[in-house]
């Protein structure tokens, strides 16, 4: 299966399909309100302004499944991405990113692009580039800032 053929529910709960992101440049985030990485929303933002006019997408994908750190309710991650760090790029509904509920389309990016000694997601924030192709590129450490991932993205305009 391709990136393409995989579908969530964004955050106001409509299904939506990867398809529609055909042809961009795609960064995939697990994030979580409550988390040390919290901060990466307001980078995340910035590099999605910077290139959204490019066709750079960013989706994000809440997930409580990393010591609790996203315990709200869609609506509630919805109100506190915006207002603390303007976030304005997709955002979907929780998700699990690991064991027997994860998500299809996080099943997908973990088989194309494995961790570092094991294809489970390790915490909050790990980031996975789809190049306008669909393919998956890269997948980045949650400690890796999305600023860093600028080169990336240039390499792939």
């Amino acid at each position: 299966m391709s990136f393409y053929e995989y579908s969530a529910k964004n955050i106001d709960g409509k299904e939506i399909n990867m398809s529609d992101y055909k042809g961009n440049i795609i960064l995939v985030v697990n994030t979580a309100s409550k988390c040390g990485f919290t901060p990466q929303l307001k980078d995340l933002e910035e590099l999605y302004k910077e290139y959204k006019d490019s066709g750079v997408e960013i989706l994000g994908f809440p997930c409580n499944q990393f010591l609790n750190q996203e315990p709200g309710e869609n609506k509630e991650v919805k109100n506190f991405c915006q207002i603390n760090y303007g976030v304005t790029f997709n955002m979907f509904e929780k998700i699990d990113v690991n064991g027997s509920n994860t998500h299809p389309i996080y099943k997908y990016l973990k088989e194309q692009e494995k961790g570092l000694l094991t294809k489970d997601i390790k915490w909050n924030f790990t980031k996975f580039l789809i190049d306008k192709e669909g393919n998956v590129i890269k997948r980045y450490s949650p400690a890796t800032s999305p600023l860093k991932i600028k080169t990336d993205i240039e390499k792939l305009l």
